[in-house]
């Protein structure tokens, strides 16, 4: 088994409503069946629009409440609020699960890479945004692809942050191994790989932060196509088994 990594080079600063399917393709070579194209999200959401400026942000109570106890501009965390359906953590960073059902800092808003003094926000509908990128790829191509968004994010009990996936088209998010053996014969009961975050983590060595990075790579070289109907959600863990979010839940009561 070989792996490639190939970045997708040229890619423009993107403006809203720019056809990142047409981009890619015009700029990535030969694109083959069952490539996986990963695409870091702040390109996803430059193409959709998803710019804001704060000043133009009119903060809550509650937002006003929570920026007394972390020192953010209550017009940014009043925007956190807005992308977000639970907050963990309020202080000293707030900790959120966002509309998506993604658990990360600050409901995914960024300035990095933006330009303007604006702020971006994650893709409202990343599987969605997955699927109308790859359909468009498919179309232009020819080929069967699949397609992985991605976020930085920090973990919890380390330091430094790597990439995960927030969005999936034509690839599971999970490599299930219970029921096979391992090399003595045991049969695996819990065994379940999270193979979208190791292809984002992988892909991210490509892509950088920087400003010289590369915000699409091709992944050749596995076999983990599928035309079945797939979702990221799949792999977040139900509330009430995740002992982590239920402590945090807890601790602010």
């Amino acid at each position: 088994m070989a792996l490639i990594l190939k970045a997708v080079e040229n890619i423009p600063l993107i403006q809203k409503g720019d056809d990142l399917a047409e981009l890619i393709c015009k700029n990535a070579g030969d694109i083959l069946d069952n490539d996986i194209l990963v695409i870091a999200s702040t390109i996803v959401s430059k193409a959709a629009g998803l710019t804001f400026l704060e000043e133009d942000i009119i903060p809550g109570a509650e937002a006003k409440r929570i920026a007394a106890i972390n020192g953010k501009d209550p017009r940014f965390v009043q925007a956190v609020l807005d992308e977000s359906v639970d907050v963990l953590t309020e202080a000293p960073f707030m900790l959120v699960r966002n509309k998506s059902g993604h658990i990360c800092i600050n409901a995914g808003i960024d300035s990095s890479n933006v330009g303007g003094g604006r702020l971006l926000k994650l893709p409202d509908r990343p599987d969605l945004s997955a699927a109308e990128i790859g359909q468009a790829v498919e179309k232009k191509t020819g080929k069967k692809i699949s397609v992985i968004i991605t976020d930085t994010n920090g973990r919890a009990f380390k330091n430094g942050q790597t990439n995960v996936a927030i969005g999936l088209y034509n690839i599971k998010p999970i490599r299930r191994w219970v029921g096979e053996e391992d090399l003595y014969g045991k049969v695996l009961e819990i065994s379940e790989e999270a193979v979208v975050d190791e292809i984002a983590g992988a892909a991210n060595l490509i892509m950088g932060e920087g400003g010289d990075g590369y915000p699409a790579v091709i992944v050749r070289g596995l076999d983990f196509y599928t035309n079945e109907d797939v979702s990221i959600t799949d792999l977040y863990r139900d509330e009430e088994k995740d002992l982590i979010i239920r402590g945090l839940l807890e601790l602010k009561r």
